[in-house]
């Protein structure tokens, strides 16, 4: 009998992830946690890690909460590090805690928003991400790639009124084709 593969490895270059697809392995995510922790609530980071630790936390039907741990603060400014820019719910006291991003790369966001979940009281806290992107190895991953990652929430925003393909992936969309 051949083992499953449990994760899908993608060579580099652009990744355009459909919301069917991502909904997909945000299901395969929460199957791949409970089969190995029992988490009593789940932590999005926001923002792009709220859609999938939401969908985590609803399939898991466990209690839902955000942080935000950002290089952006604002529209125009990104700093080279992230920094916490909300504190860790109280109800982490005590609880297991699963954090959820979208991505992770060299895991800084994800390590800070654990050291603020540790720092609140959480007595076990796991990762988990829809990609692995870098070097940074979460708890839980739905796949790794080394690709560009375009989700379906960002591959176009609204400028001017107008929704137009966002500025962040442009080129990366354009070198693609």
């Amino acid at each position: 009998m051949t083992p499953r593969r449990t994760t899908i490895e993608l060579s580099k270059g652009v990744f355009e992830v459909e919301w069917p697809l991502f909904g997909e392995l945000s299901r395969g995510l929460a199957l791949k946690v409970a089969r190995e922790y029992d988490p009593e609530l789940v932590i999005g980071i926001a923002t792009a890690g709220v859609v999938p630790g939401a969908v985590i936390a609803a399939i898991l039907n466990r209690e839902f909460h955000s942080m935000v741990v950002s290089r952006r603060f604002g529209a125009e400014t990104v700093r080279e590090t992230p920094a916490v820019l909300s504190a860790a719910p109280s109800s982490v006291r005590g609880r297991r805690v699963l954090v959820v991003d979208e991505t992770c790369d060299t895991g800084d966001t994800i390590r800070l928003a654990v050291a603020a979940m540790v720092n609140a009281g959480a007595s076990e806290v796991r990762t988990a991400v829809a990609f692995q992107t870098g070097p940074y190895t979460p708890d839980f991953r739905a796949l790794a790639t080394e690709s560009t990652i375009v989700l379906p929430w960002d591959r176009e925003v609204l400028i001017d009124g107008e929704l137009l393909p966002n500025p962040l992936y442009a080129d990366a969309l354009r070198a693609a084709l």
